[in-house]
């Protein structure tokens, strides 16, 4: 099997989690995501985190050697003065 591809990585959030926005970098082992949804609203970092692996299923042991994430609701996101400056989760 090969290994992913960030845009697949991007397809298997989007498919187990409604996102306002959804960006997924990576070499095929080691990934970053930036994933905004209304789900994290009055979660802390360890459930959102425990959100994105649940979409992503068996895969994250299978396939998704490591996944760094910035979880942010659509409210910070949007207030966010420099959103590509926000630190990682």
């Amino acid at each position: 099997m090969s290994d992913p591809t960030a845009n697949d990585v991007q397809h298997y959030i989007a498919e187990g989690l409604a996102c306002e926005h959804l960006e997924v970098q990576g070499d095929g082992r080691h990934f970053f995501a930036t994933i905004v949804t209304q789900a994290f609203d009055g979660l802390n970092r360890v459930a959102r985190h425990q959100l994105v692996y649940r979409a992503l299923g068996d895969r994250m042991r299978a396939e998704i050697h490591a996944l760094s994430m910035k979880t942010l609701t659509p409210h910070e996101w949007s207030t966010s003065p420099d959103r590509a400056t926000l630190p990682h989760h």
